[in-house]
This record gives C-alpha cells, sequence and structure tokens, in this order.
C-alpha cells in the first residue's frame, strides 16, 4: 500500500542476468511503493538499451495474482514492478511467485539478439554507429550514423546477418571489471549511450565464435533459435543518420 516501506530494500538480484531463460522464481517482498513492489530478487527485466520491461504476474502467499504491467530500476539498483490492482497491508516480508510473460520475453530476446548480430557487421564492415535502438516484439528498429550508406546494403546487410544466425553460434554472458571495460574500445557499439556499471563490473555478452558487447539486455540462447532475419523498410532521420525497421520469421 502507499507509504508502506521496509526501509532495507537492497540492490535487487537480477536473475535474469545469468540465466536469459528464467522466467519464473520464488521472491520475497522488500518494499512497496505507490502502485509499485519490489522483491529481493527477480526474472523480470526492468527495460533498458531499447529493450521494454518484462510484463507477466505475481502470485502472493494468500493466492492473490496481481498483473505486473511494467518494471523499472531506480538509481539505487532496486527494481519496481508496477502492479496493476490493490495491494493489501502487511504485504511486507511476503513470500511470492513471480512469473514472467514468457512469450512475449522470448519475442523481445530474439530480437535484442539479431540487433547484436546486426550492429556488429554494421560497425565491423561499414563503420556505422548505433544512434538509437528501439526492441518490438513483432519487429524492431535500429538508427545508425553511417556514412555512404545507400538502399543496396540492406541486401548485403541481409545475406550477411542470416549466415551468422545460420552457423548457430552460442551466446553466453560474463563480467569484467570496469577497469577493464575502459580499454575495451571493441565492447562499444554506440557512442552516445554507455552500459551500466553495476558493482563496478560491466556485463558482456559473447555469440561465440562472432562478437562480444557489453550488454545488460536478454538475449537468446544461439543464433539458430532466431530464424530468418530481414529489412522491410528503410527511413532517412537525418544527412548521416538512417533508420532500419527489422523483423525475425518464425524459427
Amino acid at each position: 500500500m502507499p507509504g508502506e516501506k521496509s526501509n532495507q530494500a537492497q540492490p535487487t538480484i537480477r536473475l535474469y542476468w545469468e540465466d536469459d531463460h528464467c522466467f519464473d522464481t520464488e521472491a520475497r517482498v522488500v518494499d512497496v511503493e505507490d502502485s509499485a513492489m519490489a522483491f529481493d530478487r527477480t526474472c523480470f527485466y526492468p527495460g533498458g538499451g531499447g529493450q521494454p520491461s518484462d510484463t507477466g504476474t505475481v502470485t502472493l502467499d494468500n493466492g492473490t495474482v496481481l498483473e505486473i504491467s511494467s518494471a523499472r530500476s531506480g538509481a539505487d539498483q532496486v527494481v519496481w514492478h508496477v502492479v496493476d490492482g490493490p495491494m493489501a497491508d502487511g504485504i511486507i516480508g511476503q513470500s511470492c511467485t513471480l512469473s514472467v510473460n514468457r512469450e512475449r520475453r522470448v519475442a523481445l530476446a530474439r530480437h535484442h539478439t539479431v540487433l547484436h548480430v546486426l550492429n556488429t557487421i554494421a560497425l565491423r564492415d561499414y563503420a556505422a554507429w548505433i544512434t538509437g535502438v528501439q526492441i518490438g516484439v513483432d519487429y524492431s528498429r535500429i538508427d545508425f550514423k553511417w556514412e555512404g550508406y545507400s538502399p543496396a546494403v540492406c541486401g548485403e546487410l541481409e545475406n550477411k546477418v542470416n549466415a551468422v544466425l545460420q552457423g548457430n553460434h552460442a551466446l553466453k554472458s560474463y563480467y569484467i571489471p570496469e577497469d577493464e571495460f575502459h580499454k575495451r574500445q571493441d565492447l562499444l557499439r554506440t557512442l552516445e549511450v554507455k552500459p551500466p556499471v553495476i558493482g563496478g563490473r560491466v556485463r558482456v555478452v559473447e555469440i561465440e565464435g562472432f562478437d562480444a558487447q557489453a550488454c545488460g539486455g536478454t538475449h537468446a540462447g544461439s543464433t539458430g533459435e532466431l530464424g530468418r532475419f530481414s529489412i522491410f523498410r528503410t527511413e532517412n532521420k537525418g544527412k548521416i543518420n538512417k533508420r532500419l525497421y527489422i523483423r525475425l520469421d518464425a524459427v
């Protein structure tokens, strides 16, 4: 309920950082603020890097099921889960079950993963840096600072990206110290937005045999899970800024 606080909320343990396919978990309510709840741990991605937050449900220990419409991360690294519906008094300390909307998470993770492949090829082969991303369930868009762009490059990109997807490269994530990250220009794909530094570490997502880049989002287990990539629309967003709309056919 509004105003009810434990005053003991610590940074939320983010299970999706260790397992992109963590869709459910047992958790404990540690704080409540207006229409949002914080837990000691979560499988909900709170949004960032162009990827929307997860949605899903929380089932309280009395069997009450509340819809979670979004999640967000505070400056103190506590993940807040916005709940649709009233919360009873005395909820802090209760055990509960968090469940992510699995189908939506998988769709977002597939698009996020293929954008890693695309942005690596764009930077490596065309010196194009990301200037913006919006990841969606049905399609996504990505903006590049791209000198010398021509529409003919889209066919090249599709062929190059699909070749990587067909290679069925496994993905893994790990952490490096912040000072090491600052020495690794190869881990960056955008010059404007830096990845989050949590506890003096930066998370790296690696597509084995192809690429590694700093990222805090969720991803597929391998490029073979993504289907076929295509660019279905392009827009000029400035003299050298190009927007590509992309989608994935069903696996």
